[in-house]
């Protein structure tokens, strides 16, 4: 194993935003893809509700309906990335939980599909799914913003006039359990539309409480871009095989990478050097 310094790296944000129902997920996650900056895709499961707030926002909205596959999903995502949106908006990812043909729904069937009908096998078949849906969220090279619906509760308490009052209050997002690890930083959203955050790796929104806004996007946008530019693996094997299919072999192909960069290993390879390479191909 080859240790090196640790660096901050630039980075694409990774945001889950949950809430019960009319607590504001779609309209904060728009206004801080709007803070953010860039060509907005919005992902949309909640029939329709996404072309809400056209008014509002410049935005594009791509349906998904029933059944709400795994499939689906990874096809928006990369439709979306294809399409050179920069701020892709899953619009919710619980259905891909918990909706018809969702993971739970699949998990479901496999295992009344099953001679045993041992529903801890089925997961076996279930989890490759959910992970594959991970992964595309990880590896995007855009901004992703997920809204999650929250399980609902109803509790009594006392208002600020010392009457008692009923009031919905969301608990634990409707997903698979563990997916808030996968985010950058959840926010949780109250009846009242006010923010507090369970996880939060930027530290910005610590101990706060307050609204979604464009701040917030921007704010955030200052913190992931703060860092040195990261080169993916991606970008490195596409320049690898332009120069290779350039040359047509490969100890000319790496002869040439290494005249450009100065004989640098491709781990220290920054921007420049990819835009240097780039411009060998002209």
């Amino acid at each position: 194993m080859e240790f090196r310094k640790a660096e901050r790296r630039k980075a694409k944000l990774r945001l889950g935003i949950t809430g019960t129902a009319g607590s504001g997920k779609t309209y904060g996650a728009l206004l801080v893809a709007k803070g953010l900056g860039g060509k907005i895709a919005l992902i949309d499961t909640e029939n329709g509700s996404g072309d809400l707030y056209a008014t509002e926002f410049d935005y594009d909205v791509g349906a998904i309906t029933a059944s709400y596959t795994v499939n689906k999903y990874l096809d928006a995502i990369h439709g979306a990335e294809q399409a050179g949106y920069e701020i892709i908006i899953i619009d919710s990812l619980s259905h891909a939980w918990a909706g018809e043909g969702g993971l739970l729904d699949l998990q479901g069937k496999i295992t009344d599909a099953s001679y045993s009908k041992n529903s801890y096998t089925a997961w076996r078949k279930v989890t490759p799914e959910h992970n594959k849906l991970i992964e595309a969220m990880l590896n995007s090279p855009c901004h992703i913003i997920a809204t999650m619906r929250s399980k609902t509760e109803y509790v009594q308490t006392e208002n600020e006039k010392g009457k008692k009052e009923i009031i919905k209050v969301g608990l634990a997002p409707v997903q698979r359990e563990g997916m808030d690890y996968e985010f950058t930083t959840v926010f949780d959203l109250g009846q009242n539309h006010v923010a507090t955050v369970s996880k939060d790796r930027t530290r910005l929104f610590d101990g706060e409480v307050f609204t979604l806004s464009t701040e917030t996007g921007a704010k955030l946008k200052t913190w992931l871009e703060s860092g040195i530019d990261f080169i993916t693996s991606a970008q490195k094997n596409k320049i690898y095989h332009q120069y290779l299919t350039r040359y047509g072999d490969k100890d000319k192909a790496s002869e040439a990478i290494n005249f450009i960069t100065g004989n640098k290993s491709s781990k220290d390879w920054t921007q420049e050097d990819i835009e240097s390479l780039q411009k060998g191909l002209l």
